[in-house]
């Protein structure tokens, strides 16, 4: 129906259906609001007023914007992937995440929800989760920058090729990333009128509809409309609710208005709306410890998988998690040619919403829950000015400004369920050899506080709650430059520096009720072990009441000193297993910010460079060796680990700031430094093709995102660093066959990391880097006598065996009296858990010459099941939790270019 439909309004009807439908868009383009102007149009497509398909885009010879000038691939100095507008249909990428398949040095994961994924270029990246860490992997559409994740990840538009730059990038983009960038380049509107429109069905019932309607308004102004709609089912299901989990719910809407004036100015405005909502992610129990044994008891009579059944693809929450985003923005952009010099401006502002909700103990007991809780808003303005000139053939300058202004507001909530005080009674039973219950302690701490009612029915009490309001406002600008001299025909010099100035204001209020959470237990214990004294000496000395005075205990310390300590001893090792109550102690307070001793801000600046020479050899082979450095400023720690340093401890001591239980962490993480030293060497031919990068790749003060169960503890590593080698190539043995395949090769360790979540971390290798990731590729096109063609596609992902995590925070043991940790629990716990990812896609399109295209492909085709990481479960101590990978998708497309 779609395609008898767009055959009869397009091809039967096409000069009504162009007059209507650009009358609609030219309003609606006409209506964005006049924000200023943007990068080099022609950036997103060499030739504005051609079609896409007739751009180069085969091998080495496809076209880039890796060095904001057009280049090939092969012309193109520096180690960069290209995904095209081809691949991206016939491989079924629909967003970011799917790009790992075809990229192995890109690594893409999806956490706690949609809004935390994570991007990984040569296995450096963080930023997700935390809200006050900006990824050290930059995300750019059309050259305006993407702050976070979140508002990175829907479904990829209009798109004309994906760029993956790898290694650290300063003098190019204006917003400094360390680790690598991920350039989405779109479709310009067209002055021919055009289009294209898809329908996709598969299995969970998955359905998916895009299209893209482009053409002119008048001999200079260009339009298009894109627009897609992507739902289907979960592949997780919920057994307590029935719901199915991981689905897909989502839409956008953007669109683009070109002006291309015969005086060297080009315009282009693009305004875009997306929005997500959908029940992600689900969590599944890998190991169940005592807590969770307690949760799944009779008595309170909670479920979660067994860990065997990891795969069946069945979870217990007892409510459905919630994922809501939305993203908009505007984006404008204007390039004006004089003489040999080009003008550009970029100007952006965005805004990213999120709002979650979820179980947070991942079972279906009733022991911890949010309400809305999480709600994060971000705003972004960004403005980046570019000058670009090319003098007598052999210099190439580039010069530019970039401004960044982002406010994020971030709020979060948890509380007890209806069960956490049946739970929490029974780990008490269990850690005082059934000794104690819950209330047997309300008594007994009321007693010591002088009320032995003060604390009845008061602990774990279901709605008591912690809750979070973070803020942070972070201004930032950059000069950068970059210049080429040819010094011969062949033989290029580039240099290039940034300055970059980053200044953050950041707050984070906490506030508890949870009344066990704020009692100061060792001081609890000290009046009982007080009390044992007094009672045993009051019983020695038969003094009335039973409890000896302070006068009477000093005398008998003094007249039998020996008798005293014995009895001193005696008291405390009785008392002591009440310090073990204090893991119990879940949602404590914390010592907000700003205070008295600390200002809640960071300022940060740093010169970055880069030094090039390449060389092309021979009309088909260049070469090339670079050396550059990168930059990420100070990141924050918006969660409910913030703490203030240790080195502050006895300062909060003087000014009796501390809260109870006051304990010491990381407010902040400092700047990390990068630096690459690579060499490449690049051939192409006219049926083949390849590239080949060496590299050694360090970070210092690699900015470390570890979830502790509760929060996250960020902290810097002293220097982390990764050598190794990325080759890809193509190859065409035969008319029609295109053989294509990417191999990286990665050792990272820990050259330096003395203070890590886990202790001295140094030497240790860092987990959930693979040693090595390739994909291979076959494509076969036939051409029959009709000129209608067959297009046969296959392709394989494997990556090496990994761990998951370096180590679960919940199993390094602290002595309870002394406070010594012990880490090795801890790594040890995290070694039981590997991954070793394998994924197989394939495609086969009947592509008519009437521009009606039938496709089935399949994505993981062998069902390959990983665990994609895991954590400790909340309030659970012993236990594990995991998210694990998407199972095998299949389906059928339709799609008509007119």
């Amino acid at each position: 129906g779609i395609s008898i439909f767009m055959k009869t309004s397009a091809i039967c009807h096409a000069a009504s259906l162009r007059s209507v439908f650009l009358t609609s868009v030219a309003a609606a383009s006409l209506a964005l609001p006049g924000v200023a102007f943007a990068q080099t149009a022609d950036e997103a497509q060499p030739a504005a007023d051609a079609p896409a398909e007739e751009v180069a885009d085969d091998g080495n010879e496809i076209v880039v914007t890796a060095t904001k000038r057009e280049q090939t691939l092969q012309e193109v100095p520096v180690a960069v992937s290209v995904t095209t507008a081809q691949t991206l249909e016939r491989a079924q990428i629909r967003d970011i995440k799917d790009l790992a398949t075809v990229v192995p040095s890109l690594r893409v994961g999806e956490r706690q929800n949609s809004a935390n994924t994570s991007f990984f270029i040569r296995g450096f990246g963080n930023g997700a989760n935390n809200a006050g860490i900006e990824p050290s992997v930059g995300v750019f559409v059309d050259g305006v920058y993407r702050s976070r994740s979140a508002a990175s990840i829907s479904d990829l538009p209009d798109v004309q090729r994906v760029e993956v730059l790898r290694g650290p990038q300063s003098t190019l983009f204006g917003k400094n990333a360390s680790a690598g960038v991920i350039s989405i380049v779109t479709m310009l509107p067209k002055f021919d009128f055009g289009g294209n429109v898809e329908a996709s069905y598969g299995n969970y019932n998955a359905l998916v509809l895009k299209g893209l309607v482009t053409g002119p308004l008048t001999e200079t102004v260009a339009v298009s409309l894109a627009a897609g709609y992507n739902k289907r089912d979960g592949y997780n299901t919920n057994l307590t609710t029935g719901s199915k989990l991981n689905n897909r719910d989502r839409w956008f809407l953007r669109g683009q208005l070109y002006y291309k004036g015969d005086n060297g100015l080009k315009i282009r405005l693009i305004g875009d709306y997306s929005k997500i909502d959908e029940l992600c992610c689900g969590v599944f129990s890998v190991q169940a410890g005592q807590a969770t044994g307690v949760l799944t008891s009779p008595l309170i009579g909670g479920r979660v998988n067994a860990p065997a059944d990891l795969y069946k693809n069945e979870l217990y929450f007892n409510y459905d998690p919630t994922n809501k985003i939305s993203n908009s923005g505007f984006s404008g952009q204007i390039d004006y040619e004089v003489g040999p010099m080009t003008i550009t401006s970029i100007t952006a502002y965005r805004r990213s919403k999120t709002a979650t909700d979820f179980d947070t103990d991942f079972t279906s007991g009733d022991l911890l829950r949010g309400a809305n809780i999480g709600r994060t808003d971000l705003k972004t303005f960004t403005q980046e000015l570019r000058l670009q000139a090319n003098f007598v053939d052999r210099v190439n300058v580039l010069l530019g400004g970039f401004y960044f202004n982002e406010k994020v507001a971030q709020s979060t909530r948890l509380e007890w369920g209806a069960n956490a005080r049946t739970f929490a009674d029974t780990l008490v039973r269990g850690l005082s050899n059934n000794t104690q219950n819950i209330p047997a302690l309300e008594g007994l701490f009321g007693t010591l506080t002088g009320n032995p009612a003060r604390y009845t029915n008061q602990f774990f009490a279901r709605g008591q709650f912690l809750t979070e309001d973070d803020t942070l406002q972070d201004k930032n600008f950059s000069i950068f430059g970059q210049v080429d001299f040819s010094i011969t025909d062949r033989l290029t010099l580039t240099g290039g520096v940034n300055y970059t100035n980053d200044k953050k204001r950041f707050s984070v209020n906490l506030q508890s009720n949870d009344v066990y959470a704020g009692l100061d237990i060792p001081a609890l214990r000290n009046a009982a072990t007080n009390a044992g004294i007094a009672q045993t000496i009051g019983g020695i000395l038969q003094v009335p009441g039973g409890f000896a005075n302070a006068a009477q205990i000093g005398a008998f310390a003094g007249a039998q000193p020996a008798a005293f300590a014995q009895i001193q001893a005696g008291a405390a090792n009785a008392t002591a297993p009440l310090l073990g109550l204090r893991g119990l102690q879940f949602l404590k307070p914390i010592l907000n910010i700003p205070n008295s001793l600390e200002n809640g801000r960071t300022a940060d600046d740093k010169f970055t460079y880069t030094a090039r020479l390449a060389f092309d050899a021979t009309d088909n082979i260049n070469a090339y060796v670079s050396y550059s450095t990168g930059y990420k400023a100070s990141s924050i720690n918006l969660s409910r680990d913030s703490r203030p340093p240790a080195s502050l401890a006895s300062a909060i001591t003087a000014a009796g700031i501390g809260v109870v239980n006051q304990d010491y962490g990381t407010r902040s993480a400092s700047p990390e430094n990068s630096s690459v030293i690579e060499a490449g060497i690049k051939g192409s031919w006219r049926n083949a093709a390849f590239n080949l990068a060496v590299f050694h790749q360090a970070i210092k003060g690699f900015q470390s995102n570890i979830f502790t169960g509760t929060g996250f503890f960020l902290g810097n590593a002293g220097k982390q660093s990764v050598r190794g080698f990325e080759l890809d190539g193509m190859f065409k043995p035969v008319p029609g066959l295109t053989l294509t395949g990417a191999l990286t090769y990665l050792s990272p360790k820990y050259d330096d990391f003395k203070q890590s979540a886990f202790g001295d971390a140094t030497g240790i290798r860092p987990s959930d880097i693979p040693g090595t990731s390739f994909t291979i590729g076959a494509e076969y096109e036939h051409v029959m006598a009709n000129e209608s063609k067959v297009i046969a596609r296959a392709s394989f992902h494997s990556e090496s065996e990994v761990q998951v995590v370096e180590g679960l925070p919940a199993f390094i043991v602290t002595n309870p009296t002394t406070g010594v940790r012990n880490f090795q629990p801890g790594l040890d716990a995290a070694k039981l858990y590997k991954r070793k990812e394998e994924q197989l896609d394939a495609s086969l399109t009947y592509a008519m010459n009437n521009g009606l295209e039938l496709t089935v492909w399949g994505r993981n085709m062998t069902n390959n099941r990983t665990i994609n990481t895991i954590f400790d479960s909340p309030a659970q101590q012993g236990s594990v939790s995991a998210y694990t990978n998407q199972p095998r998708t299949w389906g059928g497309t339709v799609r008509f270019r007119f």
